[in-house]
């Protein structure tokens, strides 16, 4: 079964509260999001520890219930 949207931004608000989030299905078919996540959590850490951080917060959904995530991550300017 894919993953709604909803759950796909429930998951990542729930490990970083400040997260703007923005979030496409690509296909429709709720296997295939990009997603934007700008989060003062991320502050100091690399782009790929980003990411890792992001993907955690899927609690090894990705790649079972979530196919293919395209993501993009970012800090919020002050």
């Amino acid at each position: 079964m894919p993953m709604q949207q909803d759950e796909l931004e429930r998951l990542i608000k729930e490990a970083f509260p400040d997260a703007q989030i923005e979030i496409k299905d690509l296909a429709g078919d709720g296997d295939h999001y990009a997603a934007h996540v700008v989060s003062g959590a991320f502050r100091g850490k690399s782009r790929v520890q980003q990411h890792q951080m992001v993907y955690s917060a899927l609690k090894g959904q990705m790649g079972d219930v979530l196919h293919a995530l395209a993501l993009t991550t970012a800090i919020p300017q002050d």
